[in-house]
């Protein structure tokens, strides 16, 4: 399932995972988020435990955004080990998207 998190909870979430996560910085006005999310949802259910895939809206977490260089939206950023690993900035299709994901893992 694809979550949101907020920036209170964004080191709980994210950099103290055990598991390899993909964050989806979005913007509720910007259509290529819009057009992203069903693949995220698409591949969160695909890559079950194995991955978590959830969304932080730059607009309520401004200072997690700016933090991690976030200058335009959809920016994707894959943690791993509480550590920045790979980032995307658009849209991808599915199957790159899955292609990078299970580098990542």
């Amino acid at each position: 399932m694809l979550g949101i998190v907020s920036e209170i909870d964004f080191e709980k979430e994210i950099i103290a995972s055990q598991v390899p996560t993909l964050v989806a910085f979005f913007a509720t006005w910007c259509a290529p988020c819009k057009m992203i999310a069903p693949i995220l949802s698409d591949l969160a259910g695909e890559f079950g435990d194995k991955v978590k895939i959830v969304k932080i809206d730059v607009d309520e977490a401004r200072n997690t955004a700016k933090a991690y260089g976030v200058r335009g939206v959809p920016n994707l950023v894959f943690f791993k080990d509480g550590e920045v690993v790979d980032r995307v900035t658009g849209v991808l299709p599915k199957a790159e998207l899955a292609a990078k994901i299970t580098n990542w893992i």
